[in-house]
């Protein structure tokens, strides 16, 4: 099932609640983190199928060559995989902009799957028989959306919306130069890309970019993203109507998302809006730390979103670094072997430190310094213990990273359990057999390296 396909049921039940006055019971919790993910990430858009959430997301910075998605069952374990489509060669005409891939739509209907994407400043269109693919462009080699050679509308972020009577609608659109956004809709036919209406301009006020349209009775909500992504005037907006088509009036308590320097939560923007057991988030990107002004180094969080005024009004949503949430799926402990110490060769600066590998916090990592061509890694146990397995979540989980690992009982004496000479390591996460008895476990890198979190059990 997809979650946008039940958005409107579920926030409705959430209004329901909310006009009653009655409580749900929560039943068992688990903690969740911001970052969710490691890396950088942006622009998200969340398909469920059987137990599974497929989280799709544009490579920071700037978008890449292809798409990310990270798979998790339990909002704790991810693990990441890298599209056949949409690609940047796959989805090009002679009109393209130099735009990269961006800003991914993906929903379920029927036994399909379908994916609106921003490609050279192009909206393009595909279909699979699962989350993972193989994708395929639904129109062949031509993209859904052409480029505007106006320059009126920056063709991006196309966002898709299946309303109750199961009409399809479309909704796309930003600027150029970080002003005058514009946003659009059409009706799809059941073919998900054949239009049945002319585009029509939709755009509220202080709309940029980024439109996310649901529903609670007869109202429709339109949220989207105002200001300018690499600063931290972006935020989320939103406006109201009484049908798909506007005209959108943006509420008084607009925006619901902003920057919050106290937390140090800058640029949070382009959204999305999911359902799990019966309680709504948002998930949306905030720039890494620290924040630089004018970088795209974007992180994926998510936090709980409310209504109020019986489904009427969204309230404020207020950043965390982490909050409660009802169990979903099983969830795998990771880390279990604790009391461990890491240092390192060097380290590049105050955000970076060692230790960071073992906070459980995708929000800091470990990098050397600058000109460490031979760093390494050290974790250093309380005692003698049996080390069965470690996963490392590295920086990029696309790049390659070569590096030999060794353990030792007594400092002198290292058996070399991984090694991978003329060979590299990619993807997330890394899993290593260990199966030894250690006192210390070294990392020796062979090749720049950076490492979200460790995990030792």
């Amino acid at each position: 099932m997809n979650f946008k396909s039940i958005l409107a049921s579920a926030i409705i039940a959430s209004a329901f609640v909310s006009c009653q006055h009655s409580t749900k019971n929560a039943g068992e919790m688990i903690q969740i983190s911001n970052p969710i993910l490691p890396g950088y990430f942006a622009d998200p858009s969340v398909v469920e199928n059987n137990g599974k959430y497929y989280v799709y997301a544009t490579i920071d910075p700037w978008g890449g060559d292809s798409l990310s998605c990270w798979v998790t069952e339990d909002f704790q374990n991810w693990e990441y995989h890298q599209l056949n489509w949409p690609t940047k060669d796959a989805c090009r005409t002679a009109n393209s902009g130099n735009s990269n891939v961006w800003a991914p739509s993906a929903i379920k209907k029927g036994d399909k799957y379908y994916m609106y994407i921003s490609v050279g400043s192009e909206v393009w269109a595909g279909v699979a028989d699962s989350p993972l693919g193989p994708w395929k462009n639904m129109l062949g080699d031509k993209p859904l959306l052409e480029y505007d050679k106006t320059g009126y509308c920056h063709v991006i972020d196309a966002e898709v919306f299946i309303d109750e009577d199961g009409k399809n609608y479309l909704y796309w659109g930003s600027g150029w130069n970080w002003t005058n956004g514009r946003c659009y809709v059409a009706e799809l036919a059941d073919d998900m890309h054949t239009f049945l209406t002319e585009a029509k301009e939709i755009t509220p006020t202080n709309y940029f970019e980024a439109p996310f349209v649901n529903r609670i009775d007869d109202t429709y909500f339109l949220t989207y993203s105002d200001g300018i992504t690499i600063e931290d005037s972006y935020k989320v907006r939103y406006a109201t109507s009484n049908s798909p088509f506007g005209p959108f009036v943006e509420a008084d308590n607009s925006p619901i998302l902003q920057k919050d320097p106290e937390k140090q939560v800058y640029g949070p923007g382009h959204h999305t809006l999911t359902t799990i057991n019966g309680e709504m988030y948002i998930l949306y990107h905030k720039h890494r730390l620290p924040f630089i002004e004018g970088t795209a180094y974007r992180q994926m969080c998510m936090d709980k979103i409310t209504f109020s005024d019986c489904g009427k009004k969204i309230n404020n949503v207020v950043p965390t670094d982490g909050f409660m949430m009802p169990k979903v799926g099983e969830t795998k402990e990771k880390g279990t072997i604790k009391n461990i110490k890491a240092t390192a060769s060097s380290t590049r600066d105050k955000y970076c430190d060692a230790s960071n590998v073992l906070d459980n916090s995708f929000q800091t990592m470990w990098a050397p310094a600058e000109g460490d061509k031979t760093s390494n890694l050290v974790l250093d146990f309380a005692k003698e213990t049996e080390v069965k397995e470690i996963t490392v979540i590295f920086e990029y989980p696309w790049e390659k990273y070569q590096f030999d690992c060794l353990a030792t009982v007594d400092g002198t004496s290292w058996a070399n359990f991984y090694q991978n000479d003329g060979m590299f390591s990619v993807g997330s996460p890394l899993k290593l057999k260990v199966n030894e008895k250690a006192k210390q476990i070294k990392f020796d890198f062979k090749s720049d390296v950076a490492i979200w979190a460790i995990y030792v059990d």
